[in-house]
């Protein structure tokens, strides 16, 4: 599958590392409106550096793009693309409104190409562990999860953070651990929200100050719609702590990841009323976070006719969640009603 980068920017080098490193997978050029940064990837990488994004979805060599722009343009570039017939994997989140992102779902629907979405942590052996462990009944029927996103002070690395914090915490990095849990456990059918903006004065890496367009913390109530109760914080200000990763709860015991990111996480499980104790995954793990695994597994979904794992409808599920999250915050966080559902994925071979 060759595959074009729509967006050379902060994190366009891990995934064209991982695009050139899997034999599924070529990386035919990338584009950027900002001079040199896409000559700099493909110089680096190898592919062609296109002048503009209609030149790239001109390009009929091109299967798929990987859409790497500001959360503000997602929308724009997915639809541009899917009009192009080229299957679409966006970053997060796939669109800002529920309305928009299933727009996108209905268009791939229309054009008959493939719409995929990050968050893609689930596909990491550690995730995929902890999966089959609750499947199989290892911690009982699951009630309570407790969702941690302390990310900290992204101007602190990020050489402009402002788009992000415009979008707010939830929707940049809350958006990883409920992608799992959904996926794992089923759709949310409910939503009530707390919001904050503990640090309003922020300051970039060349010391322009700014202030953040949404809230710095968020604490979400959200409730699946088999009855499971999920606490979710996502915050700008509390940086990784001891508050932090994925922990699962059911009726015989727990599952707790001390991070929902990297594949190569410790996974650790407590019978009801017992310590905790390591668990050993069901394959030797990656180490970090692959970012080209959704882009082979789409691969050989397109090839096997069978649905890919990491699908828009499911990512549009979970931007209706940041809609009802808003929607509650403006009513004082009342109770919100999520509506859409989705396919769930199934989990990888080599993890059943």
């Amino acid at each position: 599958m060759r595959v074009a980068l729509a967006g050379a920017g902060n994190i366009a080098d891990r995934y064209a590392a991982a695009i050139v490193n899997a034999p599924e997978l070529e990386l035919a050029g990338a584009t950027d409106p900002v001079p040199g940064r896409a000559a700099a990837l493909v110089a680096a990488q190898g592919g062609v550096e296109y002048p503009t994004l209609e030149a790239l979805l001109a390009d009929e060599a091109v299967d798929t793009v990987v859409n790497l722009t500001s959360p503000q343009a997602h929308f724009d570039v997915s639809e541009a693309s899917l009009d192009a017939q080229k299957h679409v994997h966006s970053e997060k989140p796939l669109a800002l409104t529920h309305d928009d992102a299933r727009a996108l779902v209905e268009r791939a629907r229309r054009n008959g190409v493939r719409l995929s979405s990050a968050p893609t942590t689930l596909l990491g052996e550690a995730q995929q562990t902890a999966w089959k462990l609750v499947r199989e009944g290892a911690i009982g029927t699951v009630r309570a999860v407790y969702a941690e996103a302390n990310w900290g002070r992204l101007e602190a690395w990020h050489p402009d953070s402002r788009s992000l914090y415009a979008v707010g915490p939830l929707v940049d990095v809350g958006v990883y651990p409920l992608t799992i849990v959904t996926a794992m456990l089923g759709p949310v059918r409910r939503v009530q929200a707390f919001a904050k903006t503990l640090e309003p004065e922020r300051r970039l890496l060349d010391g322009t100050s700014f202030v953040p367009e949404s809230p710095d913390f968020v604490v979400a109530s959200v409730e699946l719609a088999e009855g499971v109760l999920v606490r979710l914080t996502a915050s700008f200000y509390v940086g990784p702590c001891k508050q932090r990763g994925l922990e699962l709860h059911g009726d015989a015991g727990s599952l707790y990841l001390p991070t929902w990111a990297e594949a190569d996480s410790l996974i650790e499980q407590q019978v009801r009323g017992g310590e905790y104790a390591k668990v050993a995954p069901v394959r030797r793990p990656f180490h970090g976070v692959d970012w080209g695994r959704a882009l082979v597994d789409l691969a050989h979904a397109v090839d096997e006719g069978r649905p890919h794992r990491s699908s828009g409808e499911h990512a549009a599920h979970v931007v209706e969640v940041f809609d009802a999250v808003r929607r509650s915050l403006a009513r004082g966080g009342l109770a919100v009603e999520v509506q859409s559902d989705f396919r769930r994925p199934e989990p990888m071979d080599w993890a059943r």
